[in-house]
């Protein structure tokens, strides 16, 4: 597949009436164009128990505006991005870690802990502008080699799909981790703090 990598530029968008407690902003609240699958509000997922009370994406600011700025050159290439995880409690992390305790995959909630429980990490995919799947080789939290970025052992499709996600990603402040194609952490996240605030769910 031929494609351009379009370098992002900041456009700026309100950021008031949002969730705001410790800068945390609702994505939800700052674009329509993203599609949603927040699998740990659900029994979908790694641990096969809903660790969300509802499925909400909350980011810091700055995390925000560059995953609008992806999302914005994705739409421009024919694709959108699918949401699977953003902020995560430092609680639910201390419960993954009981469950896995497998720094490969699952951070460690008593060492540095993971990006997500800074509000400045994202878990995604892509599908197309019509909703369609986009091929990425393994499920999203599926725990093995074929979820690693360094593994080339895949079609072109699959390939070209994966360099479609990461180097737009990088383009937009982001960085990856090997063992986790889905994973992007925000590149300037030393200031930001651990939380651990419940997500403001209203039932």
């Amino acid at each position: 597949m031929n494609y351009q990598i379009l370098f992002c530029v900041v456009f700026s968008f309100s950021m008031n009436g949002g969730y705001s407690q410790d800068e945390l902003v609702d994505l939800e609240n700052k674009s329509t164009e993203f599609s949603y699958e927040i699998r740990y509000a659900s029994t979908n997922n790694f641990i096969g128990e809903v660790l969300y009370d509802c499925p909400i994406c909350l980011l810091r600011p700055e995390v925000a505006t560059a995953l609008l700025n992806a999302n914005k050159y994705f739409c421009e290439l024919g694709y959108r991005i699918k949401i699977y995880d953003c902020y995560r409690p430092l609680d639910v992390q201390k419960i993954m870690w009981e469950k896995v305790p497998r720094a490969t995959y699952v951070a460690n909630p008593y060492g540095k802990g993971s990006i997500h429980n800074k509000g400045a990490a994202v878990d995604i995919t892509l599908e197309t502008l019509e909703g369609c799947y986009v091929e990425m080789g393994s499920d999203y939290d599926y725990f093995g080699r074929e979820s690693h970025i360094d593994n080339l052992n895949f079609s072109e499709e699959i390939l070209s799909n994966r360099k479609i996600l990461i180097e737009v990603m990088k383009k937009c402040g982001f960085i990856t981790v090997r063992t986790e194609w889905w994973h992007f952490s925000f590149r300037k996240n030393r200031s930001f703090k651990t939380l651990n605030i419940p997500l403001p769910c209203s039932n």
